[in-house]
């Protein structure tokens, strides 16, 4: 533990912070892996609102800088080329 006071306030901060950025990085994670079963279970229609539901979850973690703008941009990217080829 540390001794001085503004390493205290750090501390407290940088854990405040660990626990907000987990939240919408758990979040993200979650939306994707939905979208992918929905993707594979190829139904389109659950399939393309599972995928929007996962763009706006990478859009506000990408927001709030849990992650990094392209790492989304990424990510949504392959989901939108995984639906595209359902919809083939």
């Amino acid at each position: 533990m540390a001794n001085i006071k503004s390493q205290i306030k750090r501390n407290k901060q940088n854990e405040k912070r660990r626990l907000r950025n987990r939240f919408f990085r758990g979040a993200a994670r979650k939306a994707i892996s939905k979208a992918r079963v929905a993707i594979d279970t190829g139904e389109t229609p659950e399939a393309r609102e599972a995928v929007i539901l996962a763009v706006k979850a990478l859009d506000k973690a990408a927001e709030k800088g849990v992650i990094h703008k392209n790492n989304a941009a990424r990510r949504k990217s392959r989901l939108m080329k995984r639906l595209a080829a359902l919809n083939k």
